[in-house]
């Protein structure tokens, strides 16, 4: 699988993680990942959910790429997270097993100055700033430790696919009706320049209550912004949506056909 993925494989372990060597970092990639920490703080107090925010506040990550380890050390007392460095995309299985024991897998390289704005492959930036810092919310992180366990799950029920649409539009490009209105708390929303105002503010796309067996079957795009986007009144509101038993769910929606993004 590691053919055409960047990123060096070869030191994997068998769960796929590396060790960071923090030490190895240019500085030049520190350099980078401070011009594009400092785009998106401009943004983010606009656009992202409040618990981001102060997530993100803590963290004071902003000068350089960020030490795992040290990270970790603070996930762990809050919420009983870590952060695994990997070398970038990994199999489902190895994925949802991470996930399953509160392990949040964190791409070890950074992207190239000319892929400053826009990058296929997610790299530390985009996990750093865009999926750490909601690791510190403990309902969206027990969420994200229940979305392990049915992956693993999903694997063994050949759902793979279904259950990536619910990771894609919450996970990643996530929104949340918040008494300030519209806010961003998906990683790819909240790591782009410029897909986070458009999904927030944009006419363009549209914004649909979240509704579970809806988001199982819509599939959506890789390459460019999304022309929908689905919105959860809370965590604690995905956290309900998201508890009932998928089994029944996969069979009903095998029958019926996959929804345009």
């Amino acid at each position: 699988m590691t053919a055409s993925l960047r990123g060096d494989y070869s030191r994997a372990a068998k769960d796929y993680s590396v060790e960071q060597d923090w030490g190895a970092y240019a500085t030049a990639e520190h350099a980078l990942f401070k011009r594009l920490f400092d785009r998106q703080a401009k943004l983010v107090p606009r656009y992202a959910c409040r618990e981001w925010i102060e997530a993100i506040a803590g963290l004071e990550a902003g000068n350089e790429i960020p030490k795992f380890d040290s990270v970790s050390k603070k996930l762990r007392a809050k919420t009983g997270w870590e952060i695994v460095a990997v070398p970038g995309l990994i199999p489902d299985d190895a994925f949802f097993t991470h996930l399953a024991n509160r392990r949040f897998p964190v791409t070890v390289w950074l992207r190239k100055p000319e892929e400053f704005d826009y990058i296929v492959e997610p790299d530390v930036f985009h996990d750093f700033f865009g999926h750490v810092p909601l690791l510190f919310e403990p309902v969206y992180a027990d969420h994200l430790h229940e979305y392990g366990k049915g992956g693993l799950k999903a694997v063994r029920l050949d759902a793979v696919k279904m259950l990536a649409r619910l990771y894609w539009y919450t996970i990643e490009f996530g929104l949340m009706r918040t008494p300030q209105g519209i806010r961003a708390y998906g990683a790819g929303l909240l790591s782009s320049g410029g897909e986070l105002a458009y999904a927030v503010t944009d006419e363009k796309p549209a914004r649909k209550n979240f509704d579970l067996e809806q988001t199982l079957r819509t599939d959506y795009q890789i390459d460019k912004y999304q022309t929908t986007y689905f919105v959860i009144e809370s965590f604690e509101h995905l956290m309900r949506e998201t508890a009932p038993d998928f089994t029944p769910i996969y069979a009903r929606l095998r029958t019926l056909p996959a929804l345009a993004p």
